[in-house]
């Protein structure tokens, strides 16, 4: 399968479950979930569905526990709006991507390195 078509597969899963999850499942733990990202095994029978969660660390694994019981019925779903041979096996993961950039803006702004003011340009410097 061609780099491209994996990629729009994997943009098309993301936005299927990401209104699965909003408007199809209605439990109230899956309120603050959202799709990060999605990642496909090279035979496309694997989906890791990386997700993020507003919220404590305690939230997010419970939304992990609810969609881990959920993946049937998030794929049973995903099999009726795509049209694929064969729908991949779903695996929710968490996303810290969100959290380390958070941690890593709060570390420059210590340092100084990440104000409010933008960056000095080559116009300013005599």
């Amino acid at each position: 399968m061609t780099q491209i078509r994996v990629a729009r597969l994997r943009e098309e899963i993301l936005q299927q479950v990401s209104d699965i999850l909003q408007n199809h499942l209605s439990d109230p733990r899956l309120s603050w979930v959202s799709v990060a990202r999605v990642d496909l095994s090279p035979d496309l029978r694997h989906a890791k569905i990386y997700i993020s969660v507003l919220g404590s660390d305690e939230a997010q694994q419970e939304s992990l526990r609810v969609l881990s019981r959920a993946a049937g019925a998030v794929r049973s779903e995903l099999a009726r709006r795509l049209r694929l041979r064969r729908i991949p096996e779903i695996l929710f993961r968490a996303d810290h991507s969100i959290q380390y950039s958070v941690r890593v803006l709060a570390l420059l702004r210590e340092l100084g390195f990440a104000g409010d003011e933008p960056p000095p340009s080559a116009e300013d410097e005599p």
